[in-house]
């Protein structure tokens, strides 16, 4: 009903890691830009630290596209619930090896140095990106800490990325967190990355641009404190509260609504910045509302 209500061709909200559904906010390309600075000055490790829901893995995923288009072997790995003694071989499978390479009798390790070693000498970056690293097995983080701080020539042209939450860091050894050369802490949305998202999504469907009016936009933000997963969740359940009473456009007061039934359903998963009751009704006419502050992309700063 909400598509056909809407005219949608697809749901425009995906909850999948596709390049399509990545919105490249200030948050996004400040992080990306200190990412691309990592492998173009040969740095060996960078940090990606968010809250949930602030889209760190989607942000990995788009990292090995970017890296990888910039000449770099790039895999990506998610250490989350993986039990010990499997990474080596999860990771392996996501690297382009050769048959030969991968019958050979030799213990995983070895066969991941190999790789690395063929890339160094051919002057190809290999970049490792690891999804919640706070996560991870100790052998995992062994693994990875090796990677990290050896210097040995087989991994001078190695770059290892890792996400974790800000709770997360303090389960990381401390040497692997003093090596990181940079601390990428990447920010909820502003209003204006919102709206963005929230029009991106919407034409991306097949709909107009406009289906949620300046009014509700605002609301959103606000209630939603532009953690990109909550973003998501509330702007589903707008549409198809808008749809259902026959509006023209969703509103302020559609999204307050829609978000007086979401918070029940998350409470203990992401972190919202008010309680509804306490956050005034936003009007369609009010122009006073304060937004979220905007993450200064410095780009430039990093090329």
């Amino acid at each position: 009903m909400v598509r056909d209500y809407w005219n949608l061709t697809d749901a425009p909200f995906g909850g999948s890691l596709e390049p399509a559904t990545f919105h490249l906010g200030a948050p996004q390309d400040e992080a990306l830009a200190r990412l691309e600075w990592l492998l173009d000055e040969r740095q060996r490790f960078g940090l990606v630290v968010a809250d949930e829901g602030c889209g760190k893995s989607h942000l990995a995923a788009m990292a090995v596209r970017r890296l990888g288009g910039l000449g770099a072997e790039a895999a990506m790995l998610s250490l989350r619930g993986l039990a010990a003694g499997d990474w080596i071989e999860l990771l392996l499978e996501r690297l382009p090896l050769d048959s030969a390479s991968r019958a050979e009798p030799i213990r995983g390790w070895q066969k991941l140095e190999n790789r690395l070693r063929e890339n160094t000498l051919m002057e190809r970056p290999t970049v490792l990106v690891f999804d919640d690293i706070d996560h991870g097995p100790a052998d995992a983080l062994d693994g990875i800490g090796r990677l990290i701080g050896a210097a040995e020539p087989r991994y001078a042209r190695t770059v290892v990325v890792a996400t974790a939450t800000p709770e997360g860091l303090a389960r990381l050894p401390v040497g692997m967190r003093q090596r990181a050369a940079v601390k990428i802490e990447l920010a909820a949305w502003g209003e204006e990355d919102v709206a963005g998202f929230l029009s991106r999504s919407i034409r991306r469907a097949g709909g107009a641009a406009d289906v949620f009016s300046a009014g509700a936009v605002t609301t959103l933000a606000r209630f939603s404190g532009g953690v990109p997963r909550v973003v998501v969740q509330l702007g589903q359940l707008a549409l198809a509260a808008a749809a259902g009473d026959g509006l023209p456009q969703v509103d302020a007061a559609t999204v307050e609504r829609a978000w007086r039934e979401l918070v029940p359903t998350t409470a203990g998963g992401a972190v919202h910045p008010a309680d509804p009751a306490d956050v005034p009704l936003i009007e369609e006419d009010d122009a006073d509302v304060p937004s979220n502050p905007r993450v200064r992309a410095v780009r430039r700063l990093w090329q």
